[in-house]
């Protein structure tokens, strides 16, 4: 029985550091574009929210679209873009929970586009693509995240519980810097 109790007291202390720290008295907090900002790190399947401090005040597993883990080069390549973007609407969705749209494409996104197109790298057709953000999973397929199984056209993906969490603290005008790391 003891075996029993420890374990269930270590899986809920595992299960409970997932959960983004929000302050105790969120009706005081003005959260600003300032407060957090969001780095997703494609390849450790991460995404970590940090406060203006930077402190790191939760992580939470996320897939993508392509087990391609390289940078978005065209519409429909369901890769998922790197670089600095911002959250610039938020809603709920009828789909996938809610949904926080990144302003993919920005300045940085549409120069390396048009580099990559200019050398060859991209078809002379190719267009850049957009309505990427943060959003949750089918209803009930939250085990797509567990299984790291990439499934979107190249937005990120976590759990329904998890985005619902950050849909409710992360302000629109929020920094997010999506990038891989070795």
């Amino acid at each position: 029985m003891r075996p029993l109790i420890y374990a269930t007291t270590l899986l809920s202390i595992c299960i409970g550091s997932t959960s983004f720290k929000t302050p105790t008295n969120i009706n005081k907090l003005h959260a600003t574009k300032d407060t957090y900002r969001i780095l997703v790190i494609k390849t450790k399947y991460a995404m970590k929210i940090f406060d203006s401090t930077g402190e790191c005040l939760a992580t939470y597993p996320v897939v993508f679209g392509n087990k391609d883990m390289s940078d978005k080069m065209m519409q429909g390549d369901r890769r998922t873009p790197e670089g600095t973007f911002k959250i610039s609407f938020k809603r709920k969705h009828e789909k996938w929970s809610r949904f926080l749209l990144i302003d993919y494409p920005n300045a940085e996104s549409i120069a390396k586009f048009n580099q990559r197109k200019a050398a060859g790298l991209i078809p002379a057709n190719a267009q850049i693509g957009g309505s990427i953000g943060i959003h949750g999973t089918w209803p009930n397929e939250d085990f797509a995240v567990d299984g790291l199984q990439n499934w979107t056209e190249g937005c990120i993906s976590t759990k329904n519980r998890y985005v619902e969490e950050i849909f409710d603290v992360l302000p629109v005008g929020t920094q997010i810097t999506i990038r891989r790391e070795k």
